[in-house]
């Protein structure tokens, strides 16, 4: 059996290697770069309190701000990532796994997971499960690709992330944000 924290390394460790540029140009071809954006609408957005090991307020808007999301088996419900395109100081990466989350409808007091990662460092910390962050509330707008969401959700920690590996804790004393989920990728 794989300790919750190797299996959230191994989800991130895939996230990282999948939001990470390949360049496959020609040697001193211009490099054709695409500006970051979380929703195609204009109205995503990531705003954080972090504080201890990491202290932050996230105020990112919708470009410059790369985020995803989609739906997730163990526990069932939805996962979303954030993080800057590039720029940020901390570099971060925001992950955030939201239990009993079902397509289309709105919920109140969600259990929420979260993982805070330093990009370009080993430092990762964790809530290692869903007690000790909640959303207050949740809503889901349909977006243009069928069975995609716009969700946005306003939530709080009550406990800090544990470092994964050293010492430290970050409090995400509050939080709210606006991306996509997919839940095409639901097994059924």
């Amino acid at each position: 059996m794989i300790p919750i924290f190797a299996t959230q390394a191994l989800i991130i460790g895939g996230f990282l290697a999948a939001v990470t540029p390949s360049v496959a140009a020609a040697p001193g071809a211009p490099v054709k770069r695409t500006e970051a954006a979380c929703l195609a609408a204009g109205d995503g957005y990531l705003r954080a309190k972090l504080a201890g090991a990491v202290n932050a307020h996230i105020e990112w808007p919708n470009s410059g701000t790369r985020c995803e999301g989609e739906f997730r088996e163990k526990p069932p419900g939805v996962r979303l990532s954030f993080q800057r395109a590039s720029g940020a100081a901390p570099n971060l990466l925001l992950v955030f796994g939201l239990t009993g989350v079902k397509e289309g409808l709105s919920a109140q007091e969600v259990k929420t997971n979260l993982t805070v990662i330093v990009q370009g460092t080993s430092r990762i910390f964790g809530t290692l499960g869903d007690s000790r962050c909640t959303v207050d509330s949740l809503n889901q707008r349909p977006l243009g690709e069928a069975r995609s969401y716009r969700i946005e959700a306003r939530g709080f920690c009550t406990q800090p992330a544990h470092a994964v590996r050293g010492k430290g804790d970050v409090l995400v004393s509050t939080f709210e944000f606006a991306g996509p989920v997919n839940f095409n990728t639901e097994q059924k």
